[in-house]
């Protein structure tokens, strides 16, 4: 018999999609006896159902599913605007599949066969970052011609909006805080995924290559179709065998 959570206890609302009964039943226990609630789906279709159904704070979602895989279920979310962090489990610790996962929109990964307890640090550490900064003391930082709004969750360089994910705006962010500093990249693992224990430093690279597409390649037009007619200097940089930093151009 299990005993029912009060509203005030649970700790966010999770969805788990997995086709193994098993493994989404097990999943599905064990996060509820964490402290979350837990609602499951077996397939994509399922799953885009009940997310669009359920205000939910995460996913848990397989990336082999038996009628879509794990990144279209996250590509059709973020398409109808669903920003709910995902948390992938791969059963191949292959890394172009980590990549896939990372570039359409996905958070973290997890994989297969994994320990619950892993499971249970890797959302709340995705929780913890991509959940809004209200009680943080400084809303807006700025670095050059890069600014940062922690209260609208925006960021524009020379006045035109760029669009970050969660995780790439806590990246952005933590740079930003160490604007000119080399940082390294387990520093960077621990303050941006805030890993309870030895985490992967390969997604720090991706992560890194993803945001300077953004930040630092200037775009042909603003976000209301102007032509843009300048060129942005490059701010993110690799200190190789060190780290990276965030240059402002007037300190170089």
């Amino acid at each position: 018999m299990t005993t029912a959570q009060n509203d005030t206890d649970i700790e966010a609302t999770l969805l788990v999609v997995d086709d193994e009964p098993n493994i989404r039943e097990l999943l599905s226990t064990s996060l509820r006896f964490a402290g979350f609630d837990v609602v499951s789906a077996a397939n994509g279709a399922e799953a885009l159902r009940l997310a669009e159904q359920t205000d939910v704070d995460l996913l848990v979602l397989d990336v082999m599913l038996p009628d879509m895989d794990g990144f279209t279920v996250t590509r059709r979310l973020r398409q109808i605007g669903m920003n709910a962090p995902v948390v992938f489990l791969t059963a191949r610790d292959d890394t172009s599949d980590k990549i896939t996962g990372l570039t359409v929109g996905g958070d973290d990964y997890v994989t297969k066969p994994f320990s619950l307890e892993e499971v249970v640090a890797r959302i709340r550490a995705v929780l913890r970052r991509t959940r809004n900064l209200e009680d943080e003391e400084n809303a807006v930082i700025v670095a050059g011609d890069l600014e940062l709004d922690d209260d609208t969750h925006e960021v524009r360089r020379s006045g035109i909006l760029i669009d970050l994910s969660p995780t790439e705006f806590k990246l952005l962010r933590y740079l930003m805080l160490n604007t000119n500093r080399v940082l390294s990249k387990s520093q960077i693992l621990d303050h941006v995924w805030e890993y309870d224990f030895g985490g992967d430093t390969g997604i720090v690279e991706s992560y890194i290559s993803y945001l300077r597409r953004k930040i630092d390649v200037t775009p042909e037009t603003d976000a209301a179709g102007h032509p843009v007619e300048m060129e942005w200097t490059p701010m993110i940089q690799t200190k190789r065998g060190v780290g990276y930093m965030l240059r402002t151009p007037e300190s170089k």
